[in-house]
């Protein structure tokens, strides 16, 4: 939730884990020349609303901080702040279904308006103009976005708690089980939960500074077992949040639940912590394993929810070695399969921050200025 929508301030900190660009990301091309007339944005080869409000906040703010920098007598690139602009961004994976394609684009966009202007400053602040989350998504590893007490902002940052190469056998499952944009956006759903809902005040106000501390904690000692059910407990705690909103928002779809519910079977089984789920705002369900358990969680996934056709494309990412399993554990998780619920596994791990690419034959835009 925001305590200042213009701003995007959020009404607590957080935490996130940035995923590896090999298995996600957003590519971005931003291009000045005096013979652009206007600017110009395009998002996975449709051209779009330039014009929308928080494209245009991050391009003012990476505007005035080039400008101030020249101000200051620095000779930037010697790129006129007067040019128009063109953009083009593309994502490889589904864009609006709670996927976190708005984080990635604008961490993205801002980072290539950055290098395009010569800025090197802290960015994460104009990021979160974009999209809040996308602050933490200007780092790798695992991020904090610092609430802050400034009405300005301006304390509102993301900062580092460890970094992609901290906790090397950590891994990412994403249960895709629909790439469908999802039927109330974050922003406007988080807004009537802000309004609306106790449990989001008394969350923000006490649940989530201590658990933050103790997250991080997990994080430092790599404590699979802590991280794992302090994750799942925070997901079912925002989830809540959003059925005490009026009138209710349900990202969680009965899918969802049935994920949710193969997850504590699958724990209860081993006797230990060895998944934990967290959903976004949607429906799909990302898990964290640690590399041993991988092959074999997935199997129970593929029995589960038997892909439909697909059964090479099942498994994404990452690859993923055969698991055999044991009749027990079969009959103690696997219940009644639902076949082709589950659209694809993506296999992933921590990754690093936004990338500049140099190979030219990856850029958006031609010669022309033009995708």
């Amino acid at each position: 939730g925001k305590r200042d929508t213009d701003l995007i301030l959020p009404i607590n900190s957080s935490l996130s884990v940035t995923l590896h660009q090999d298995q996600l990301k957003t590519t971005t091309t931003a291009a000045a020349s005096r013979d652009f007339t206007e600017d110009r944005l395009w998002l996975n080869g449709k051209e779009a609303d330039v014009g929308h409000p928080r494209v245009q906040a991050c391009l003012r703010e990476v505007r005035r901080l080039a400008r101030k920098r020249r101000g200051g007598g620095e000779d930037t690139a010697a790129l006129s702040l007067s040019y128009k602009i063109h953009i083009a961004s593309e994502n490889d994976f589904p864009t609006a279904a709670g996927l976190a394609s708005s984080a990635a684009g604008y961490a993205c966009l801002v980072s290539a308006l950055a290098r395009l202007y010569g800025l090197e400053e802290e960015l994460s602040e104009v990021a979160r103009r974009g999209s809040g989350s996308a602050c933490r998504s200007m780092f790798g590893g695992f991020v904090q976005w610092q609430r802050g007490e400034r009405p300005d902002g301006t304390d509102s940052l993301a900062l580092q708690v460890a970094p992609e190469t901290h906790w090397p056998e950590l891994r990412v499952l994403v249960l895709v089980v629909s790439g469908e944009k999802k039927p109330v956006g974050s922003t406007a759903g988080m807004q009537t939960s802000v309004e609306t809902s106790p449990l989001l005040k008394h969350r923000a106000e006490v649940v989530v500074p201590e658990r933050l501390a103790q997250m991080m904690q997990h994080i430092r000692d790599r404590d699979f077992e802590g991280f794992g059910q302090l994750a799942m407990r925070d997901s079912n705690q925002f989830h809540a949040t959003c059925l005490d909103t009026f009138p209710p928002i349900f990202y969680l779809t009965d899918l969802s639940r049935h994920i949710i519910a193969l997850a504590h079977r699958y724990n209860a089984h081993h006797g230990h912590t060895k998944v934990a789920y967290t959903f976004d705002a949607g429906p799909n369900a990302v898990i964290f394993a640690l590399a041993d358990t991988v092959a074999e969680f997935v199997e129970v996934v593929r029995r589960s929810f038997p892909p439909a056709t697909n059964g090479d494309q099942f498994v994404r990412g990452l690859p993923v070695g055969s698991a055999a399993l044991s009749p027990e554990l079969v009959a103690a998780v696997v219940s009644e399969p639902v076949p082709g619920a589950v659209q694809y596994i993506l296999h992933t791990q921590p990754g690093p921050g936004p990338q500049l690419v140099d190979d030219p034959s990856q850029h958006l835009l031609g010669a022309d200025g033009l995708p």
